[in-house]
């Protein structure tokens, strides 16, 4: 039986010749290697996908793999042959496309800012979509989820006529048939920040939809379905923090606090509440 992930590509590239001015700010080339919870940014990533069952190999895209070698757990898995590094691409689909040369699939994309996607919801998302018998799948979650996973845990969501949600930066793979459909990153992805990105992968006629909340999340990917004759699955997961990436200093603080939390003693219901309550009131100051 095929493993419902096999191989995992970890997006940690950066455009040549710019500097990511989060990264600088915080003393360190790439942005991957930004200290999240005291380590750097990339370790949790490479840790959650490590302890994931039945995942063969990791993949990181990067322009700079020495940089990202001084991690340890990133230098443990080389040497143990479970990882390797694939040279980044000027974009993202061009990085995918390179890296799933050497891929095995079903193929899971995720970036090296998904510090809170754990090992538990990478099964979780691997096995619906291997169960749906889906081309292509993509993780969201919804934003009751995400706000109770924290107050602040986003601020944009794409809105649908049953429900509004986000990206979990969580992309499946089913085999090289269905990689035509990385073509819709080629314009660089967030589309909820960048709505006209739709218009370019999409079509117009999405934009629109997108833009006035028209329709379902599933008759959406119905849509796209038939544009790129490929099935497509959108995946609700059930841990709402998975649709927290670190982009900022807003969202690096967030983390940390939703990782400390994890690692912490498991707190009752109401003193959760309150730990959030508190949260949101000091973030308001």
């Amino acid at each position: 039986m095929i493993a419902p992930i096999r191989t995992a590509l970890v997006l940690a590239g950066r455009r040549d010749g710019t500097v990511d001015p989060f990264a600088a700010g915080h003393g360190v080339r790439d942005k991957c290697l930004i200290p999240v919870a005291g380590k750097p940014m990339i370790t949790h990533i490479v840790t959650s996908l490590w302890q994931t069952k039945r995942l063969e190999h990791i993949l990181i895209s990067s322009n700079d793999a020495d940089a990202i070698r001084t991690v340890p757990v990133v230098a443990r898995l080389e040497r143990e042959g479970r990882l390797a590094f694939v040279a980044a691409d000027d974009n993202i689909a061009g990085s995918v496309l390179k890296a799933a040369k050497r891929a095995e699939f079903p193929l899971l994309v995720t970036t090296a800012d998904n510090c809170l996607f754990d090992s538990p919801s990478i099964a979780e998302f691997g096995v619906a979509a291997h169960s749906l018998d889906a081309d292509v799948a993509v993780g969201f979650a919804p934003k009751d989820a995400i706000l109770s996973a924290h107050p602040e845990g986003q601020r944009k969501f794409y809105q649908f006529s049953d429900t509004a949600v986000s990206t979990c930066n969580a992309y499946w793979i089913r085999n090289r048939e269905a990689l035509g459909a990385v073509e819709t990153f080629r314009g660089g992805g967030q589309f909820v920040k960048h709505p006209l990105r739709i218009a370019q992968a999409f079509g117009i006629w999405n934009l629109v939809r997108f833009r006035f909340g028209m329709g379902t999340l599933e008759a959406a990917f119905r849509r796209f379905s038939r544009r790129f004759r490929l099935d497509m699955r959108a995946i609700l997961l059930t841990n709402g923090a998975c649709a927290i990436d670190v982009d900022n200093e807003r969202t690096l603080r967030v983390t940390e606090e939703i990782l400390a939390q994890r690692a912490e003693p498991l707190l009752t219901g109401s003193a959760r509440e309150q730990q959030f309550a508190v949260a949101a009131r000091v973030s308001s100051v």
